[in-house]
């Protein structure tokens, strides 16, 4: 499943062309980040898929602001039906701004 996982992100990143994050370099700064601990490109995990998320969010002008801010913070309560209403943990300052930037540019952009 790894290796489906990673041709996934590869094949999104390139399609995608995102910008500062290479297609290789995105499923390690997920895992480094923790990311991956709940989160999956194509399925749900404990939160929801990154596709799903990036489908919801699609067209949204607030929403890359949102999820940074998300990811951030924390929270619950947006994916409840999804979570069964485990929250989202925290993950700055162990995340750098810059790191949760990308990372909220790459899922967004899955959607296309």
């Amino acid at each position: 499943m790894k290796k489906v996982l990673l041709g996934t992100a590869v094949s999104a990143a390139l399609v995608l062309g995102t910008a500062s994050v290479s297609a290789a370099e995105m499923p390690e700064l997920a895992k480094k980040s923790g990311c991956t601990a709940c989160h999956a490109i194509d399925h749900k995990v404990v939160g929801p898929a990154w596709m799903d998320v990036s489908k919801k969010y699609k067209g949204d002008g607030g929403a890359r602001d949102a999820l940074i801010k998300k990811v951030h913070t924390g929270g619950k309560g947006n994916w409840t039906s999804v979570t069964g209403g485990v929250p989202m943990p925290p993950y700055s300052p162990r995340v750098s701004d810059e790191n949760i930037e990308k990372l909220v540019d790459f899922v967004l952009g899955l959607a296309g």
